[in-house]
Order: C-alpha cells, then structure tokens, then sequence
C-alpha cells in the first residue's frame, strides 16, 4: 500500500524502508554522423535551475528499453537511426529508489525533427565529441557523467 502516490513516483514501505517506487527508465549518449553528442538543457526544479543531460525518460507500458530510448531521443532531439547499444544498466540511487536505468550509446545518427512533449521546454546542446574532457568536467547530472565516461572509453 503506497504511503504517497505522485504523478512520476510513489513511496512505500518494504522490510521497513520507505521506498521510491519508480519504474525502469533511459538515457542516451547519441553521437551523430558529424560527430557530435547531443545533450539537452531544461529546467530540473529539484537541482534549482537548468541542468544539461543526456536525453532520457521513463519506459512506458508494454515498450522494451530500446524502443524508450529510441523514441525519446527521436522526440527531445530528432535524431534517429544509427547503431544502438546498451552499455549499462543500473540502480540511480539504491538506497532510496528502486528505479532502473538503462544507459545506450547511439552512433551514426541522423538529423532530424523534435516533436518534445507540450510540458518539456528542452534546448538541445550539440557538442564536438573532441570536447568530451570539457562535457564530463563541467558534468553535475550522475546518469550524463556516467554516459560521458563510457562513450569516452568506448572511443
């Protein structure tokens, strides 16, 4: 039984622990065809300000994490196509959340219209992937940071 039912998450009690109850979710790191990452920048009110990430969002109903993340990014960016794969998979904060994360880099991808939900006020940042140094320096989002350093390693 949840103690609080919000509209993103809920809390409830197990083995006497409140716990964050938030279902699976993604991010991307997409580099596209002229080597570029593309974050986006929007307003976190928790962080209280903008904060620059990897494109992301919570998988939906009856969708596997690569049709979320491909459908996500398509929507925050416009990019599409390219070659996927999932570098990892992680609890964001485990020991109040029990949320999920599935981490994918996309290659080779194209341009291509945003279509961002009507609530989501999203600049979208392209960055040379030669700046990587300077993105992950100047990181404060742990799932962005985390994508950084395993594009960084997989180039």
């Amino acid at each position: 039984m949840p103690l609080y039912e919000g509209a993103i998450f809920s809390v409830e009690r197990r083995d006497g622990c409140d716990v964050v109850v938030h279902g699976p979710a993604v991010a991307i790191v997409p580099v596209d065809r002229d080597g570029h990452v593309t974050l986006v920048r929007q307003e976190r009110v928790p962080a209280g300000g903008k904060v620059l990430e990897l494109p992301a969002g919570g998988v939906e109903e009856g969708e596997s994490p690569l049709q979320t993340a491909q459908r996500e990014l398509r929507e925050e960016t416009g990019l599409h196509g390219g070659d996927w794969v999932e570098v990892a998979a992680f609890f964001t904060s485990p020991g109040y959340s029990d949320e999920k994360l599935h981490l994918f880099v996309a290659k080779d991808l194209e341009q291509g219209d945003a279509s961002p939900e009507g609530s989501e006020e999203i600049e979208v940042v392209r960055v040379p992937v030669a700046e990587l140094d300077r993105l992950i320096a100047g990181c404060e989002d742990a799932k962005t940071l985390a994508g950084l350093l395993l594009l960084a390693r997989h180039l």
